[in-house]
């Protein structure tokens, strides 16, 4: 038998996630060449697709934009360019916080938008973003592919002629720039924060005035003083926007941005119309975008931070006061919202059971790994 050099074995075992991708659409132009099947039935099973995403933040916000870019790069090449998707900014067609109803009512056919910008329509938007003390990045995508949070979000978005994808994640953010200091719970009364999501009516119970303002206005209205403090994300991004130059305190941790998805958010008709090719093409570029978007922060935050505290970010952690009566608000708002919407508590008791048993297993695996590593990077 002959012998296979290592080398090639090894370039032989090696599929690239490009070709993982084009092998899904590959049997849309199969046989094209093959004798006896006719062209015009293959032209039917691979039809040319325009689509528009529009996304709720700026292409400044490379890590959370790039996505996008990521997503069309590997549909296109995947369909040798029968399937296109062109990306616009916030802005570009619809304001950032107008994306999913633009998706909707089929103004464009996909969305990257965080569903917890729509809790005014229900609050049950919120669980599929991040909720306060909710679950962090990993358990997030546990619970959507694992346990259940999928088949929740599927029933949910139905409602809204959506189908819904977790297009990327954070990780954990920063509890966000304050122009002044805040020492004791007394401090945040009257504070005017700008804070997305469901946490804006936990701080709301604890003397705060939440702000609902978009990515691209929020350094203008810090700088003039129309908010008194403003979260955002974490380093990489909040560098980019100036944050440190007009609200030096940066607070963590973001309690209520422990895993933050950017859901992507598809016209449900038009989902159906696509093959199912396509459909699975889009859906593995999606997956393959949410990972590289954690994957991204994690790599670029501890450069970004250090360069902040060089420019003059003084790190505060949040008063234990603030957190101890955050969590106690943020129970009592899950409380009073599942008792009058039958479908948030639905969701909630799915998420608040699963981020339990998570929480047993971080108290014995992952928290002590990462404390004892803590500790021993802190002793050189």
């Amino acid at each position: 038998m002959k012998r296979i050099p290592a080398s090639r074995q090894s370039a032989d075992a090696t599929l690239g996630r490009r070709d993982v991708l084009r092998t899904a659409g590959a049997g849309l132009a199969a046989g094209v060449a093959t004798v006896g099947l006719a062209a015009p039935a293959i032209a039917q099973n691979a039809p040319q697709v325009r689509w528009r995403l529009t996304s709720s933040v700026p292409k400044v916000l490379d890590a959370i934009f790039g996505a996008n870019e990521l997503v069309s790069k590997y549909v296109s090449e995947a369909t040798e360019g029968r399937f296109v998707i062109q990306n616009y900014a916030a802005g570009e067609i619809v304001p950032g916080l107008q994306a999913l109803d633009a998706v909707q009512n089929g103004t464009v056919e996909v969305a990257q938008t965080p569903l917890y910008y729509y809790l005014g329509k229900d609050p049950s938007f919120a669980c599929f973003t991040t909720m306060p003390f909710g679950l962090n990045a990993r358990q997030q995508n546990a619970w959507f592919y694992h346990g259940g949070g999928r088949e929740l979000q599927d029933e949910f978005l139905a409602k809204y002629n959506l189908v819904g994808f977790l297009g990327g994640n954070t990780g954990t953010q920063m509890g966000g720039w304050f122009r002044r200091e805040v020492k004791e719970l007394s401090d945040f009364k009257g504070l005017k924060f700008r804070i997305g999501g469901i946490a804006g009516q936990v701080v709301a119970k604890l003397g705060v005035v939440p702000q609902q303002i978009a990515p691209g206005d929020i350094y203008a209205a810090l700088e003039k003083g129309t908010i008194d403090a403003c979260e955002w994300v974490g380093p990489y991004d909040d560098e980019k926007l100036g944050f440190v130059r007009v609200a030096p305190y940066y607070y963590y941790p973001g309690w209520w941005d422990g895993g933050p998805t950017m859901n992507v958010v598809v016209n449900r008709a038009k989902w159906n119309d696509l093959p199912k090719a396509y459909q699975a093409i889009f859906e593995a570029a999606v997956a393959y975008a949410n990972a590289d978007m954690l994957a991204k922060y994690d790599a670029y935050n501890p450069a970004a931070l250090r360069r902040l505290v060089a420019a003059g970010a003084q790190l505060k952690p949040f008063p234990q006061s603030f957190l101890d009566a955050a969590w106690a608000a943020s129970n009592e708002l899950v409380a009073e919202i599942g008792a009058k919407n039958a479908g948030f508590k639905k969701i909630m008791d799915s998420l608040i059971a699963f981020r339990n048993e998570e929480y047993l297993w971080w108290q014995v695996g992952e928290y002590p790994y990462d404390g004892y590593m803590i500790r021993a990077r802190s002793r050189g």
